[in-house]
């Protein structure tokens, strides 16, 4: 089925091959697709059922969705978590699964996401987990979600420690990307959400980036044919990685990673939620250039590239106080981090414009000193 001036991404993994569309007014069309891409996995399904988690900051559009389904024959009941990264705790996912339980859910039942990255995330490892898996669609409603989090069939939630230390590799039926609901996101989110738009274009294609550097005001502006396409070229590079590497065993699926080992140290040691992930994503990307830097493996001309790109869009640079956490929390943290092997930091590292390596053995004291340059404190 394809839907008026939607888009479509195709994500080839064998029998887990799925469809990511893109396009506006997708949420009226949703117990449509669902029920395609069902059919297509597994054959008619007589009297289908769905669980929704959400959020109460896009309850409108579960509602949406709900309507939609309820309309087409569906037995529905929706899961509502507070909204924020501290929400992806077993705590909450226990409550789901008792929802579950209350729904006489069985494994037929769809789990649908509708929300930013923690509720796909938090949905997609009840999905998972549930009867030893559920059928899963993503419906990301954030800037973020769309181009990152929705698509590959990572899931998970949040250990004290570490985040996303709890969790697997579950892919959805479909991702249902809706571009009419990132023109309701407050500021912050979306500019968030610009952070891993930028970092495909470091990773991945030099292209993008420039074509991302030519079109700064109109990305400011929201404007739809331009997000549109963006959206669709960071779900196809996505895709390539994911189709060449889904379980993380060549290496090549940790380029997504490119800023997320400071990144995810700055999440933790704030408190999960004072950062968003794309802000904390854009603060590592630059650390992470610097230690390349020094590593002679960059000069400072790319570093101050994604420094000017990342600055025009709004994203900050750097912590607001970054005497608030010491580098050795910092380096403590990152030996936390899933990249880690015996203790030995590993880095997603630029080479050149369109193109990162996983480094081993990053000597520990260079990651120090672009931690303290940048202002945070030594004790």
């Amino acid at each position: 089925m394809t839907i008026k001036n939607s888009h479509s991404v195709q994500v080839s993994l064998g029998d887990r091959s799925y469809e990511i569309v893109i396009g506006p007014g997708l949420l009226d069309e949703s117990a449509e697709k669902i029920h395609a891409w069902l059919m297509a996995k597994s054959g008619a399904r007589d009297n289908p059922s769905a669980f929704l988690v959400t959020d109460e900051n896009v309850a409108s559009y579960a509602e949406s969705v709900t309507k939609n389904l309820t309309a087409a024959g569906w037995r529905t009941t929706t899961f509502q978590m507070e909204p924020g990264e501290s929400s992806k705790r077993l705590e909450v996912i226990s409550k789901a699964w008792d929802q579950l339980v209350e729904f006489q859910a069985d494994r037929r039942t769809v789990v649908i996401s509708i929300g930013g990255g923690v509720v796909g995330d938090a949905g997609g490892f009840v999905a998972a987990t549930f009867a030893r898996g559920l059928p899963f669609v993503q419906i990301p409603t954030t800037l973020l979600a769309d181009v990152d989090s929705s698509v590959g069939g990572k899931v998970g939630i949040n250990h004290a420690q570490a985040k996303n230390l709890i969790g697997a590799f579950h892919q959805p039926l479909g991702v249902l990307i809706d571009t009419d609901a990132f023109q309701t996101l407050p500021d912050r989110e979306y500019i968030s959400g610009l952070a891993e738009v930028i970092k495909y274009g470091v990773i991945l294609d030099a292209d993008f980036f420039t074509f991302l550097e030519g079109n700064v005001s109109a990305i400011q502006q929201r404007d739809s044919e331009v997000l549109k396409k963006i959206i669709s070229r960071c779900c196809e590079l996505k895709a390539y990685v994911v189709e060449r590497d889904e379980h993380e065993t060549t290496g090549l699926r940790a380029v997504l990673n490119y800023g997320h080992t400071y990144c995810h140290a700055f999440e933790a040691l704030t408190g999960y939620g004072e950062l968003l992930h794309g802000e904390a994503v854009s603060m590592g990307m630059v650390y992470a250039s610097k230690l390349a830097e020094k590593l002679g493996r960059v000069d400072q001309a790319l570093t101050d590239r994604q420094v000017r790109l990342l600055e025009a869009v709004g994203l900050p640079l750097n912590l607001a106080d970054p005497t608030a956490i010491s580098i050795e929390d910092v380096v403590g943290r990152m030996k936390l981090d899933k990249k880690t092997v015996g203790g030995m930091l590993r880095f997603v590292l630029p080479t050149k414009m369109g193109h990162v390596e996983l480094v081993e053995d990053v000597p520990e004291e260079l990651v120090r000193q672009t931690l303290q340059e940048g202002g945070l404190s030594s004790c």
